[in-house]
C-alpha cells in the first residue's frame, strides 16, 4: 500500500484509527476457547465488527509467538483474512525487529513476502545496516521506534548527545538512509509535547502513536502537535477496544469503543479541512 492510498482511506473513513490485535487467551471471551482456533476466531470477530471504523490493524507478534506454532498459524490466517477481505486496510507487524545484514533481510522477507504485511516496526539501535534491508522492499513501510512511552525510554532516548536528545539524532540520521521515504516512526502518545519538535524534523512522515486511552495518552494533545496536511497519524488502541467486554457481546463492545474514537477523529479531520 502506498502512502497516498493510506491517506485516501483516512479521508474516506474519516478515521486514522489503528486497532491492535494483541490476543491474550486469558482475556478473550471464554466461549471462544471451544473453537479450533480461538485466536483466529477472536480476530475475525473483531475485524468484522470494526473494519469500517479503522484504517489499520497491528498484531503484536509476541502475542502470537507466545503460543508457538498454533499462534504463528493464527497470525498467518489473520493476515490472510485481512488481505483477502479488506485489502484497503493498512497492516502493521508490530515485531520490533533489529539485527544486521542477512538476518534483517530474512526478517523482512518473512513479514513482507511470506506474511505480506504492509509494514513492520523496527528498532534502530544497530544503525542503518539493520534498517535498510527492510527499506529495500518496494511498496512496504518500515516503522522506526523513535520516542516510546515506557518508563525506560528516559534511559537512552531523551539523553542529550552532543547537545541534542538521542531520539532526535536517530530521526535525523534515518533521513539519510537509502529509501528513507519508506520510513514511518513510532512516537508514544504520552510524549505529545515532543511532537512539535519531531514535526520540524519529519514534517511529512506518518507517525504511529500508541498509548491513547488505556495508557493515558490524549488524542487531542497528539493531534494538536502531531497533525500534518495529510493527517499523518495512525492512532493505535488495543486493550481499550478489543477487551471492552469479555462476554458474548465482545464484538459489539469493540465496535462501540472504536466508534467513539472514530467520531472524535472525524471531527478533527473535518475541522482540519474547514
Amino acid at each position: 500500500m502506498t502512502q497516498n492510498q493510506l491517506v485516501e482511506q483516512i479521508h474516506k473513513k474519516k478515521s486514522f484509527l489503528c486497532i491492535g490485535l494483541d490476543v491474550d487467551l486469558d482475556k478473550i471471551p471464554q466461549h471462544l476457547l471451544q473453537e479450533d482456533d480461538p485466536i483466529l476466531a477472536f480476530n475475525k470477530a473483531i475485524i468484522d465488527a470494526t473494519h469500517h471504523l479503522c484504517v489499520a490493524y497491528k498484531p503484536n507478534i509476541a502475542f502470537y509467538e507466545a503460543y508457538g506454532l498454533k499462534g504463528w498459524q493464527a497470525l498467518e490466517k489473520t493476515i490472510q483474512y485481512l488481505n483477502n477481505n479488506h485489502p484497503d486496510i493498512f497492516t502493521i507487524a508490530d515485531a520490533k525487529r533489529g539485527d544486521i545484514g542477512n538476518t534483517s533481510s530474512r526478517y523482512a522477507k518473512a513479514f513482507f513476502e511470506d506474511l505480506d504485511f504492509d509494514s513492520i516496526t523496527v528498532a534502530p539501535y544497530m544503525g542503518k545496516d539493520s534498517v535498510e534491508p527492510f527499506l529495500s522492499f518496494e511498496g512496504k513501510h518500515t516503522i522506526l521506534l523513535a520516542l516510546t512511552s515506557n518508563e525506560g525510554a528516559s534511559d537512552f532516548q531523551t539523553k542529550p548527545v552532543e547537545g541534542k536528545e538521542f531520539y532526535k539524532q536517530i530521526i535525523e540520521t534515518s533521513k539519510t538512509w537509502q529509501n528513507s521515504e519508506n520510513l514511518m516512526y513510532v512516537v508514544g502518545a504520552t510524549k505529545a509535547e515532543h511532537l512539535s519538535e519531531i514535526r520540524q524534523i519529519i514534517p511529512n512522515s506518518f507517525l504511529l502513536i500508541p498509548g491513547v486511552g488505556a495508557q493515558g495518552g490524549s488524542l487531542q494533545d497528539v493531534c494538536k502537535y502531531g497533525l500534518n496536511d495529510n493527517v499523518g497519524l495512525l492512532i493505535n488502541s488495543s486493550r481499550g477496544i478489543i477487551y471492552a467486554s469479555n462476554g458474548v457481546d465482545f464484538a459489539e463492545a469493540a465496535t462501540k469503543k472504536a466508534k467513539e474514537l472514530q467520531l472524535k477523529m472525524s471531527e478533527i479531520i473535518n475541522n482540519q479541512i474547514n
